[in-house]
């Protein structure tokens, strides 16, 4: 027996109230429990979601309409159904919805994303696109679904090439040194199957071939881009400068990009406490976040590693989906490596970028908290992960402001948003107000318009002027 659960008038609208997604679906409860499984099929192949049973559309007034099962034995058909579909259910989760404001119960499925390939009950498979599903029937777009999930690896696809770029290359003679015990290059390399004759995986070429653009165009580089802007919408217009192509060797390419961004960052000044301050972010967490976008990307995607450095943060973007059943809700507790030839031997190569396997996207977040400031973001498009790394402290606006305030008589509307972050006036306005009402600040007398600005508390008796706030509307 599934759990029941009884849930209120408030929640029950709640749910109604939402719009069918990516993550969210409602299907009739009369649905065919054969079209069910499609759906199924679709979350469990994309990044999971919910499924509501029992929810009808009904007309634009009223989109969405509560109309469960009669009772709990009423959906038996359709958890059957499923379960004849995915014996081992291990992605699915099923729960019953009671609202005495509502007729019937409604069946709520949670659907979990997994590695393997999720197919309906005729043996379909269906992908997760916007607020529908796509059959997935060809040999390409399977394929194309097992990279994804990280059923098969690119890295594993072999390539023809000059074997002598790969056994002579710069790359493979250091990392020889290093290797216990010591070996030919071109033994190395058959013993760890990585080339044959006039043969190379991919993972050895990235690792050890020093232009492996040569044979991997456009999969092999991080661009590295300066945009002066805080805006999210960007244009070509607030692009500085030409964009650094950074190429080589995977284990070069990390380094570089890590050093590049770096000197980047070094150059962006915002306003601070003390006036204006040098940028400057863990060096951990970027490291971690571009070791974690080249060693975990879709190589067999055209596309480079893209690293954005804005005003007030910097996105990472990697090819791909995150691999399995990793999720941006779960990266930090699980793991499932896409590149797993690539994630071992680079390992091995003197002070690697990958020294705590597993842990470096904690570290990343760590380093943030460390210094107060806030965690990176982690979201997935269509066909790209991107980790945004803001610049924003994680003390309150208040905080802030009080703190400028030490160490400067006045701010103003415009210098608070900028050293909070704060975007709109009004949301501005109203934590100096809250300030106000805690007897924390005052708005300096007779300044009003562009020159209105707010101050410490001053007291009264020292400054007869202060009695004038009270009647002075002028807040900006």
């Amino acid at each position: 027996m599934y759990p029941s659960y009884s849930i209120s008038d408030e929640q029950a609208r709640k749910i109604l109230g939402r719009e069918e997604g990516y993550l969210h679906d409602f299907k009739d409860k009369r649905i065919k429990p054969a079209k069910l499984s499609e759906t199924i099929s679709a979350f469990a192949n994309a990044s999971g979601g919910d499924v509501y049973i029992g929810v009808t559309e009904r007309d634009q007034h009223e989109k969405f309409v509560w109309d469960g099962f009669a009772d709990v034995e009423d959906a038996n058909d359709v958890i059957q159904s499923l379960f004849n579909a995915h014996p081992f259910g291990n992605h699915l989760f099923y729960e019953f919805l009671i609202c005495d404001a509502f007729p019937g119960c409604v069946l709520h499925i949670t659907i979990k994303k997994v590695k393997e390939i999720v197919r309906s009950t005729k043996g379909e498979i269906f992908l997760r696109l916007g607020a529908g599903k796509t059959k997935i029937d060809d040999p390409e777009g399977i394929r194309r679904l097992e990279s994804d999930k990280g059923i098969i690896s690119f890295e594993d696809e072999v390539i023809d090439v000059d074997l002598a770029r790969i056994e002579n290359s710069l790359s493979i003679l250091s990392f020889i040194l290093n290797v216990v015990p010591n070996a030919e290059p071109l033994t190395y390399l058959k013993n760890q199957e990585l080339v044959r004759a006039g043969q190379c995986k991919v993972a050895g070429v990235l690792l050890f071939c020093d232009e492996p653009a040569v044979y991997l165009p456009k999969r092999c580089s991080v661009k590295l881009m300066r945009y002066k802007t805080r805006d999210e919408d960007i244009g070509r217009e607030f692009l500085d400068g030409v964009p650094n192509t950074i190429e080589g060797d995977v284990y070069n390419v990390i380094y570089s990009a890590v050093e590049a961004t770096s000197k980047v960052v070094e150059d962006i000044q915002r306003l601070g406490k003390n006036g204006l301050e040098s940028i400057k972010y863990p060096p951990e967490t970027l490291h971690e976040i571009i070791t974690n976008a080249v060693l975990h990307r879709d190589y067999s995607i055209a596309a480079d590693v893209q690293v954005r450095v804005f005003d007030n943060r910097i996105e990472v973007e990697s090819p791909g989906r995150l691999p399995g059943h990793v999720t941006p809700a779960n990266i930090l507790d699980t793991q499932s490596a896409r590149n797993p030839t690539l994630v071992r031997l680079i390992n091995k190569f003197e002070n690697p970028p990958n020294q705590d396997v597993g842990e470096g996207l904690n570290t990343a977040f760590s380093a943030m908290e460390a210094l107060r400031l806030r965690s990176p973001e982690i979201y997935e498009r269509e066909g790209s992960v991107v980790v945004s790394i803001p610049h924003e402290p994680l003390a309150s606006p208040e905080e802030i402001v009080l703190d400028y305030l030490e160490r400067n008589t006045e701010i103003n509307n415009r210098t608070a948003r900028e050293l909070t972050g704060i975007k709109s006036e009004n949301t501005m306005k109203n934590v100096f107000l809250r300030l106000k009402a805690k007897g924390l600040l005052e708005q300096i007398p007779g300044r009003k318009g562009a020159s209105s600005a707010w101050r410490r508390l001053i007291d009264s008796s020292t400054d007869s002027g202060s009695s004038s706030l009270t009647g002075d509307t002028g807040i900006h």
